[in-house]
């Protein structure tokens, strides 16, 4: 069901890594699927929220009443590429009774003394639950990779055990949408610079942003090869186009829709007699 007739193509389609797929060969300030611009994107965005919100708590009425199916929506990219902004205008749209969002930062001395998964498999979305990873697993094989945080053969070994949870996690009935937000270098600069420039944005500013920012053809390298080794049937990646942060918002918003739609979902049947309660009510 397509619910917004500026989108022309299923976006699913698109923006879904295949085989071949070269990161460095993706525009970056493209709007693939969607004839509108920014007037436009932010009405889809609208319209949008309110199917997403129904569709929502739909899963999560199900939840309760016991079935399994859940969603988790992993966001991952390169510092001012939007994560926060998805969260707010996408994720934000949802009963956050529903909605379960886990932020992994620099890992704790506790963490750093289990597995990597180990406090990733403590936020993985309880039954009717949308969770959103804002960075997530995949930290342990990018800034890993990149800043020599592990040896060789673990940051190997990492690849195959996200495949393994992840394949664990749609067997039990999660489904998995893993979105880059793909921003290009100079749209990054201007982002930054900005921030320096608004006393409103000083605080999201970090001198550290400046020195990941030089190793950024290092990342771009660490993000190709770790969409090659994660990406799979049960768990696709998604490169989305984000120098247009309306369109990313929006792309986002429908990938999580039309995941929705594809669970058929149905309002779970009440274990009472509806009639006898009506009567139970009306004599009160």
């Amino acid at each position: 069901m397509n619910h917004d007739t500026h989108w022309t193509a299923d976006p699913d389609e698109l923006l879904r890594v295949g085989p071949g797929f070269r990161l460095s060969e993706q525009p970056t300030d493209g709007t693939p699927g969607f004839d509108g611009g920014k007037k436009e994107g932010r009405k889809a965005l609208s319209h949008g929220a309110d199917v997403l919100a129904g569709l929502q708590e739909k899963l999560f009425a199900c939840g309760r009443l016991g079935e399994s199916r859940s969603i988790l929506l992993v966001l991952q990219a390169m510092d001012t590429a939007g994560k926060g902004g998805i969260v707010s205008h996408v994720i934000g749209a949802m009963n956050p009774g529903g909605v379960h969002y886990a932020g992994f930062g620099k890992p704790t001395p506790e963490e750093l003394a289990h597995d990597f998964l180990w406090r990733v498999w403590r936020e993985v979305p309880a039954a009717g639950q949308v969770a959103v990873f804002d960075r997530s697993h995949y930290e342990d094989v990018l800034i890993g990779r990149v800043r020599r945080l592990a040896d060789p053969d673990e940051i190997e070994r990492r690849y195959g055990a996200i495949t393994a949870f992840e394949n664990e996690l749609t067997e039990s009935g999660t489904a998995v949408i893993k979105v880059m937000l793909h921003l290009g270098k100079d749209q990054q600069k201007r982002r930054l610079a900005s921030r320096l420039e608004r006393l409103d944005k000083l605080w999201k500013f970090n001198p550290a942003d400046v020195d990941e920012r030089l190793l950024w053809d290092e990342y771009q390298d660490a993000y190709q090869i770790a969409l090659e080794r994660t990406n799979s049937v049960q768990a696709p990646w998604f490169v989305v186009p984000a120098d247009h942060k309306w369109y990313a918002r929006a792309a986002v918003q429908e990938l999580l829709i039309r995941q929705l739609q594809r669970l058929q979902l149905e309002w779970p049947a009440p274990d009472y007699d509806v009639e006898e309660q009506k009567q139970r009510l009306a004599a009160s």
